[in-house]
């Protein structure tokens, strides 16, 4: 894929740009690794006043950053500024609670006196610099929630964003550098994707993480594998959206058009699969059907949308083949399914039932305004079908049953279960998956600590 912006409502190539040589790339590692040695010295208070003042900054930049965004990725426009919006409340938060989250964690004294010891204490200090491997569907936010706890636990960071986003990637790095970080602290790498591996290689990155696609994730893995160095991954999701008889309908459908529209249809953590109890099933699926019908597909520029294009065309092709494969197959299309005319990568909000296993859709993933519908018999159908996935990133589950909550969060397979609402990432609450939706956790607490040495200091008696 070139690095360019390529606006995927019209397929028109608006801007390119020319990958690093070798040497902007040495001289990106060198600076990197010079910052690092100063920034890990810097105070929490310190690094809290450049992470407020980016905040301030992007609050400010929401409107522009935002059109950017729409016009390189195809996210409605008024997305895009609440993503904006998200990213800073997400780095302020951090630069409110890091101080806590990273302190000094003193051991018990009985403990302490067992080994030996005065005083034992845990310290949370910086590995160095950080790559991150970022994908194009939240151009921003994916950046930041690494970047922020990043930041504040002393690290620095290269990132390595999708080469179709490469006026927001070099926006964040000007968003930093104009909230005053030091020369290095936050650099983008506009490479292409066979430029990872030496980077990864090199001895001057310590870490990495990625959000992105399972052969991605396997690849930077296993690079960093070979290395011995720490990575955080995020794969991707096939969620389970679960309604058992108990649940409020109307609610449940309607909320379950945003969950899988929300971004086109292109986010990891929007439900994709609608298992609904054999009792209700017939309701639901005429609710959400009419709601994904009455949805306004166009323009992501324009206000009114509600639905925009795929990112890419080749993006489209892959949801084309899931569908007609699912067709031909004997799925039933209950609303889309048909590629519009005119320009641009768009597709219609789809509703497929009767989907069987032997199905593409039922294993991989759909990234695009696409949902499956299935009927079950009980809870027991229920756990079963949602866990019958190579992923496990998040769900949500629909029930008012006491019995049934706790049984569903003991069973499904996933990395978050929501009840009664949709799956949303907020900065105090760890996200990340099982199975091939990867390993690790961002945000919160868990996640600034992946990327720190957790020291045990151990003082003589």
């Amino acid at each position: 894929m070139p690095i360019a912006t390529v606006n995927p409502a019209t397929g028109e190539t608006l801007k390119t740009y020319d990958a690093l040589g070798d040497e902007e790339i040495e001289h990106r590692l060198a600076t990197a690794e010079a910052a690092f040695r100063t920034h890990r010295t810097t105070s929490f208070a310190e690094r809290a006043r450049l992470l407020h003042r980016a905040a301030d900054l992007l609050e400010a930049d929401a409107r522009d950053i935002g059109r950017i965004m729409t016009t390189e990725m195809g996210k409605p426009v008024k997305q895009a500024r609440a993503e904006a919006a998200k990213c800073a409340k997400a780095m302020r938060w951090y630069a409110d609670h890091a101080e806590e989250l990273l302190a000094d964690e003193e051991g018990a004294k009985a403990d302490a006196e067992d080994s030996g010891a005065s005083r034992v204490l845990v310290r949370y200090r910086p590995l160095g610099p950080v790559l991150a491997v970022m994908p194009w569907n939240f151009p921003l936010w994916q950046v930041v929630r690494f970047a922020a706890p990043a930041l504040m636990a002393g690290n620095v960071g290269l990132l390595k964003h999708a080469s179709n986003v490469p006026q927001t990637a070099l926006y964040l790095e000007d968003l930093f550098r104009r909230a005053g970080y030091p020369e290095g602290c936050f650099q983008t790498l506009l490479v292409g994707s066979g430029a990872i591996e030496d980077i990864l290689r090199d001895p001057r990155i310590k870490a990495a993480t990625l959000t992105g696609s399972e052969p991605a994730g396997r690849a930077v893995a296993s690079v960093a594998g070979d290395e011995v160095k720490k990575t955080v991954l995020e794969l991707g999701g096939s969620d389970p959206y679960v309604v058992m008889p108990s649940a409020d309908i109307e609610r449940a459908a309607k909320t379950a058009v945003t969950a899988r529209v929300q971004n086109n249809g292109q986010s990891c953590i929007a439900a994709k699969r609608f298992i609904v109890h054999t009792d209700v099933f017939d309701a639901f699926a005429e609710r959400f059907t009419e709601g994904m019908k009455a949805l306004t597909v166009g323009d992501p520029l324009d206000e009114g949308t509600d639905v925009g294009p795929v990112a890419t065309e080749q993006g489209r092709d892959d949801l084309t083949e899931l569908v007609d494969d699912a067709v031909e197959a004997g799925a039933t299309v209950l609303c889309g399914g048909e590629l519009p005319d005119g320009d641009g990568w768009y597709y219609p909000p789809t509703v497929l039932a009767d989907i069987t296993p032997e199905m593409r859709i039922h294993q991989e993933e759909t990234f695009g305004p696409v949902a499956t519908l299935y009927r079950a018999a009980d809870l027991d159908e229920a756990v079963a079908i949602a866990n019958d996935t190579p992923f496990g990133l998040s769900s949500n589950v629909w029930t008012r049953d006491e019995a049934e909550t706790e049984r569903f969060v003991r069973d499904l397979e996933a990395g978050g279960v929501y009840f009664n609402g949709m799956t949303a990432s907020h900065p105090a609450f760890p996200f990340g998956g099982v199975k091939r939706s990867g390993y690790g956790r961002e945000l919160s607490g868990h996640g600034i600590r992946e990327f720190c040495n957790i020291t045990t200091v151990w003082h003589g008696a």
